[in-house]
């Protein structure tokens, strides 16, 4: 092991002893200050989980999250100088985190957060006037394409994501029960700040194939298959009030 890759791996890991070499501006060892420095990259990158994932953080608790944190930071260090990018690997660590199975929703919120943050940085793009839409045709509209705003994003989930992420925030619903039932998220940006819609019934799929690159048609198709309760009108309407279609594509047409 280099140098370098033995600071990083003692910087990680809390047991490790202080790397060869290193000494304080005396020349004396440099025990105590390194100790103090990886405490202080610790809580940094804490400090920035919580930030980046504060319903994960309200759900379960300052010392749960901070415990965890300490058990993922050494698994999952830094990729970017940027720490509001941190955090990226949490939802499939907290998949295999045997103190968090008591949460079974956790991971899709720490996935719904993930999109929100990404929803909050990605390109602006001008919306569609929905007019748009009533003028084509029956025929024509089910052919067409649907270009997707760059902020789209899709959490389907076998929980109340949606619910549970919208009761954290000021004037939110009251958190749903153990028996309330699956949601899709979608995350979508029509203004400066990223909004999140619990999908209506068969909504997931519709969005899924949008974004595969599906006709409407199609992805409506995909709706009905999901669920018997789907509703072309009920599914388009997230996606017109979130200002998430940026343009049509009549000319792909259904084979």
């Amino acid at each position: 092991m280099s140098g370098a890759e033995a600071f990083v791996a003692a910087l990680r890991d809390p047991a490790r002893a202080v790397p060869d070499g290193l000494t304080d501006p005396a020349g004396r060892p440099a025990g105590r200050r390194f100790d103090i420095y990886r405490n202080t990259v610790a809580v940094s990158l804490t400090e920035a989980l919580i930030a980046g994932f504060p319903v994960t953080y309200a759900l379960v608790g300052d010392a749960f999250f901070r415990a965890m944190a300490g058990v993922f930071l050494r698994a999952h260090p830094p990729e970017s100088a940027v720490l509001q990018r941190y955090g990226g690997a949490l939802p499939g660590f907290l998949e295999g985190f045997e103190p968090a199975a008591g949460l079974p929703c956790l991971p899709d919120i720490a996935r719904l957060e993930l999109g929100v943050r990404a929803a909050y940085h990605a390109a602006d793009a001008a919306p569609v006037d929905p007019a748009a839409l009533a003028r084509c045709d029956a025929d024509t509209l089910m052919g067409t394409r649907l270009r997707l705003a760059p902020a789209l994003r899709l959490i389907r989930s076998a929980h109340p994501v949606a619910t549970i992420w919208l009761a954290h925030r000021p004037g939110g619903p009251a958190l749903p029960g153990a028996d309330a039932a699956a949601e899709d998220a979608l995350v979508t940006r029509p203004g400066f700040d990223p909004v999140v819609t619990a999908l209506p019934p068969g909504g997931g799929a519709f969005v899924a194939a949008l974004m595969a690159g599906d006709p409407l048609g199609r992805a409506a198709d995909a709706g009905e298959a999901d669920s018997p309760a789907f509703e072309l009108a009920a599914a388009l309407g997230p996606l017109l009030a979130g200002q998430a279609i940026a343009g049509l594509d009549e000319s792909g047409g259904l084979p």
